[in-house]
Formats: structure tokens, sequence, C-alpha cells
């Protein structure tokens, strides 16, 4: 039995199929609590006012699994860090915190862990940030990724723009640079990394980890360019504001020349019209013939130019009424007969009429 046991041994060990090494991950080392200044500084600002119940900032910078622990009420682990952000900047923005908004904008540019060296995180694509100082941010990648060092360099322009836009420091736009790119092929998948959660200063600082993304020079440059193309449209529409103003006033004064010159125009017209009126103002008519004033008109002519005529004869014209010389326009309207033009012409008729002439007494 003994031997019998001993022969089939080999046998049973030939026969046992040999296991694979366990495959090493290429994931990137922790480093969550590299950036630790900036992450107690949202801190501050984030329990200020924390609705969506956020456990704390370091969870925005986990991978989604890790992520969500933390998340509190928001839904989306890929978006945990941007709402906390949103939430730190608004509180910080109320509280007219300078520096705490600053801290929240370069937090939220901060590289998130992911599962291997080189492997970009996933954007936030489900929730809108609120501020859009925040909105114009998105984390940096691992610079170990294609083309994500010149990605990092952008993130850091418009960071630094942000910052100054709010009236910080853009020069703190550098604070977000992450580490220098790992090997891809690095078994040991650690990177270039540290997380140390006892480091006030942030490990990538006090490690002197840190890689820039930008020199002075080109934070100042990014900085002009942000607000330079700012400051060209407020000078433009202030311009337009001005020209328009300009044009409004010289029409203003346009028209008001031309309501003074038509008025005047209108004045002259009118007095020219009166003295015109009253050159052509027609002679008053004449008194009618039996109008006795202090002429006694009879056809335009006066008593005395009848043709010393007595009163005995205007007696007897009248009817014997030589009393009322006012009637005698009533008689026939004699001023019409004849057209009395001269007292000639009055003796004839009163010849004609059988009345004699007298001399007078």
């Amino acid at each position: 039995m003994k031997q019998q046991i001993l022969c089939t041994l080999p046998l049973l060990l030939s026969s046992v199929v040999a296991l694979p090494a366990p495959r090493r991950m290429r994931r990137e080392v922790p480093q969550e609590q590299s950036h630790k200044n900036i992450l107690d500084q949202v801190k501050t600002a984030l329990d200020l006012n924390n609705p969506d119940e956020i456990v704390d900032p370091v969870f925005g910078l986990l991978g989604a699994a890790a992520g969500i622990e933390g998340a509190g009420k928001i839904e989306d682990a890929d978006c945990l860090q941007q709402a906390t952000a949103d939430q730190a900047f608004t509180n910080a923005k109320e509280a007219g915190d300078v520096d705490l908004m600053t801290a929240a904008l370069i937090y939220r540019a901060l590289e998130r862990n992911t599962g291997q060296i080189g492997l970009a995180s996933v954007p936030c694509e489900s929730i809108q940030a609120v501020n859009p100082e925040i909105a114009a941010l998105q984390q940096h990648q691992d610079p170990a990724g294609e083309g994500a060092q010149d990605l990092n360099k952008q993130i850091a322009q418009e960071l630094a723009a942000q910052i100054d836009a709010i009236g910080g420091d853009p020069l703190q736009a550098l604070e977000a640079s992450t580490f220098a790119p790992g090997e891809l092929d690095d078994e040991t998948a650690a990177g270039n990394t540290c997380n140390e959660e006892d480091d006030a200063e942030g490990c990538i600082n006090s490690q002197g980890l840190r890689v820039d993304d930008l020199s002075e020079e080109e934070v100042q440059a990014a900085v002009e360019a942000g607000v330079g193309a700012a400051g060209l449209v407020a000078n433009n529409s202030a311009a337009a504001n001005e020209s328009a103003a300009d044009a409004n006033e010289n029409a203003d004064n346009e028209n008001a020349n031309d309501n003074q010159q038509a008025g005047d125009e209108n004045v002259d017209n009118n007095v020219g019209a009166g003295n015109q009126n009253v050159g052509n103002v027609p002679p008053p008519p004449p008194p009618p013939a039996g109008n006795v004033g202090g002429n006694a008109g009879i056809g335009g002519l006066n008593v005395g130019d009848l043709g010393g005529l007595n009163a005995a004869d205007l007696a007897q014209l009248l009817n014997g009424n030589g009393n009322n010389i006012g009637n005698l326009g009533n008689l026939g309207n004699l001023g019409n007969v004849g057209n009395l033009a001269n007292a000639g012409n009055l003796a004839n008729i009163l010849s004609g009429l059988g009345i004699g002439r007298r001399a007078a007494n």
C-alpha cells in the first residue's frame, strides 16, 4: 500500500495545473492628499453651508468607486469634485473671502486618481456648475497620458485668468500643478507621487515634487490675454455707447437748430404776411348818403355846395320840413340821383321839378 502511494504521487503532482502568477495592475499610487493645503481650505469653505452633505473634499479626488462613498446627495461620482468646488466657491463668495474662493478654483483643477498611470479621469457631464468661474475649469490629467501636458497647461492658463478675475494672485494657479509623468511600463505603478495626510503644506510642495505647468511669465501672459480680451470688448462697448451718445446729442442739437430756424422762418413769414396784410387793407367804405355828420354828405357833396339854395327852397323840396336836414338822405337817396357831383346838377333837378332858384335874401 505504501509503495502504491509512492508510485502514484508523481502522477498526482504532474496533474496539477500550474496557476499563472497574479497580474500586477499598473495603477497610479493614490495621491488625493498631496495637495492637503488646498483640501483644508476647501473644507473650511464647504462647512459654511453643505446642503448636499458631502463628507469631505478629498472624496472628490478619488476614483468613482471610492469617491461615491463620501458623495452625500451627489449621485454622479465623476461630478463630485466639481460639485464640491462649486458649493465651496459659493460659500466663500457670500463670505467675501477671496482666499477661499481661490482655493475652490484650485481644487476644481486638481488631478483625480485613476486606475492606472496615464489614464485620463472622466469629465463631469451630468451637473452644470452654478458659478461660471467653476464651470470654466476642469481637472488636471495624469501627465503621462497622451496630450495631457498640453491640456494641463491650458487648464493652468484658464485658472490663472479666473483667479485674477476675482482679485486673487494668479500665480497661485501653479498650486494646481501635478507631478512629473510616470513611466507607463512601471510595474510598481508608483509613479512620482506622494500622499501624506498629515502634511498641512501638501507633500507635493514640501517634498518638491510639483512640476509647474507655467512659468511666471506665462502666467502673466495668460492673465493679460484673458483680461485683455474682456477689456477690449468693454472698451468697444464703451466707445460704441459714447459714439451713440454723441450722435444723439448732435441729432438733438440739429433738431433744435432746425426747430429754431423753422420758428424764425415762421416768425419772419408771419411778420411779412402781417406787413403785407397791413399794406393791403382796403380803405373803409364811404358813409351812407343819409349819414349827416360834420359834413352833410349827398353823394360826397357838402351842404355848402347846394348852389346858394335858401331854406325856403329846401323846405319846399322837403314838403315843408326844412328843419330836419338829416332826412335829406331819405328822399330817394338823392346822393345817387344823377350822381349829384355839383350844385349845378342839383339846381337843374330842382328846376325840372318846378322849383325856382331864388336869390338869397
